[in-house]
């Protein structure tokens, strides 16, 4: 019977670069009388795969093959005995180069007639175990040298997936590295060889390298990973030149027709267009403001999910905008806005047109710019359009911080002391704070920090804790107290204290309300 050796193919794990690498390994498995009889590729990368082959050792024993074999072995070994005693009798010795040639003539001449030598294979799956010096290179091992590898920008490319936002592809170096078998430091390393600049942070300037007509950069994100990308270079669709600046008595266009409209055909003589020019609208006048940087701004802002008015952070205009946040906080303060101090109860408003802006900073430290509709505070409240002053509706009050009195841009006046709206009564505290409770992520109801509505309302924690305990609603003696609950609208809100020691208020629907709405669903299911 025939003997065979068996040996495990694979391409590793990141498998091969290009089809034609593959198909070059299993060509060559094929010269070498390998015989494939397992093959499994990978279900995410089809240039990457294991398996087993097989080849036979000897051919089937015979007692005449056998026979054979031992008298040419034999003879052999005579004519080697004869050859060494004539070349002593005739006192030549044969040369170094001849010992050589006869010293790999017999490694080379096979000892069993005609079948190749046999290798231990006992120890191929052991990646400790020496190599054997006899073994010669072959073409696959030749791709392990430095200069058959292929450019790190060709390794990027099979493990590069499609950006979810935005054209081109990229790839984490943390996956990379995991791929790869490497220290995240190393991919660093090559990514400054290859012309690449890792950014200093998440706002920074993308560097671009280009490589066989793609741009490759490196960003990172807000979590800190770095990210490499790459998409095709884009193609120019123009030249960029310096036009001629006219002056003003050299142009050509009447000012009608340069403000985009046409001038209105003059009426002839002796003819009446029998009418009057209509008076432009407020609403026109409203439009027809010129363009600023607040105006920029509110265009970039997001309506408020609660309440009136737009707001936008800092981290999302600074993206916007190409600018730092200390540029866009001077850039705001020439304006005349500015955060709240310590020592300041209220936001320091500003006007502009029909709207008032205003900065504050929430309990993650983000600085926000809010904009309404309207005039600054007057009295303790948000005077919307189309309102008097001191009698805004109760959203409008509740959802605006109190402020002090802002004189108007064009009347410049001394500063007046500041004015304190009067606490509102039980039912419109809780009413107030309902408006500000966010829905829990876990569980039923609504919950916010007593900080936070606080800031929202333009109060202390301790003002707003005043009017709380007047409803009803006071902090517990101890975070394992029983609290105490206030009822407004079907709901019930209390206080609690968690174990960092921060202050949550929360509501729900009551009892009575969830059971009468039980009631009702099942009246109309039996209906």
């Amino acid at each position: 019977m025939g003997n065979w050796e068996y040996k495990v193919i694979s391409s590793g794990k990141g498998g091969f670069a290009s089809p034609a690498l593959m198909e070059k390994f299993i060509n060559d498995l094929g010269q070498q009388q390998w015989e494939i009889i397992s093959f499994h590729t990978a279900p995410e990368n089809p240039l990457a795969f294991n398996g087993l082959a097989r080849r036979q050792t000897e051919r089937d024993w015979t007692l005449e093959d056998a026979a054979a074999a031992a008298a040419r072995t034999e003879a052999d070994k005579l004519r080697a005995e004869f050859e060494a005693k004539f070349k002593a009798a005739t006192g030549t010795a044969p040369s170094e180069e001849d010992k050589a040639e006869t010293f790999l003539a017999e490694e080379k001449a096979p000892a069993n007639g005609g079948l190749r030598s046999l290798r231990d294979t006992s120890r191929d799956a052991d990646p400790d175990a020496p190599e054997e010096e006899s073994a010669g290179k072959d073409e696959w091992d030749k791709l392990a040298e430095e200069d058959e590898l292929p450019t790190f920008f060709d390794a990027l490319r099979p493990h590069m997936r499609r950006n979810q936002r935005g054209p081109g592809m990229s790839v984490g170096v943390d996956f990379l590295a995991k791929k790869w078998h490497l220290e995240e430091s190393d991919i660093k390393t090559a990514l400054v060889e290859c012309g690449l600049q890792i950014p200093a942070d998440e706002n920074a300037k993308p560097v671009y390298v280009e490589f066989e007509g793609d741009l490759f950069w490196v960003n990172i994100n807000r979590r800190g990973e770095i990210w490499i990308n790459t998409r095709e270079k884009p193609q120019p669709v123009f030249r960029v030149v310096q036009g001629k600046r006219l002056a003003e008595e050299e142009n050509p266009v009447p000012a009608e027709a340069s403000s985009g409209g046409q001038a209105p055909a003059a009426a002839p003589a002796g003819h009446s267009s029998g009418g009057h020019a209509p008076a432009p609208s407020p609403e026109r006048r409203s439009h027809s403001e010129p363009s600023t940087f607040l105006s920029k701004l509110r265009g970039m802002m997001r309506r408020n999910r609660r309440g009136h008015g737009w707001s936008g952070s800092f981290g999302f205009l600074t993206k916007a905008l190409k600018l730092d946040e200390a540029a866009l906080i001077a850039q705001v303060g020439e304006l005349g806005l500015r955060l709240q101090g310590e020592g300041e109860p209220r936001p320091i408003f500003h006007e502009e047109g029909d709207f008032v802006y205003w900065l504050n900073k929430n309990h993650r430290g983000e600085i926000w710019i809010n904009a309404r509709k309207g005039r600054a505070p007057q009295g303790g409240e948000m005077v919307a359009d189309g309102e008097d002053e001191g009698t805004g509706n109760g959203e409008a009050a509740a959802s605006a911080p109190v402020a002090t009195d802002v004189a108007p841009a064009a009347e410049p006046a001394p500063a007046t002391a500041a004015v304190t709206a009067p606490l509102p009564s039980p039912d419109n505290a809780l009413a107030a704070v309902r408006l500000l409770l966010q829905p829990k992520k876990r569980g039923e109801g609504f919950a916010a920090l007593v900080a936070d509505v606080a800031a929202q309302l333009g109060r202390t924690p301790e003002e707003l804790l005043a009017a709380l305990a007047s409803a009803g609603v006071t902090v517990p003696a101890d975070p394992k107290a029983k609290p105490t609950f206030g009822e407004h609208g079907g709901e019930i809100f209390w206080l609690n204290q968690n174990a960092r020691g921060e202050l949550w208020l929360n509501a729900k629907a009551s009892m009575a309300t969830r059971k009468s709405k039980s009631r009702k669903a099942t009246a109309e299911t039996e209906m």
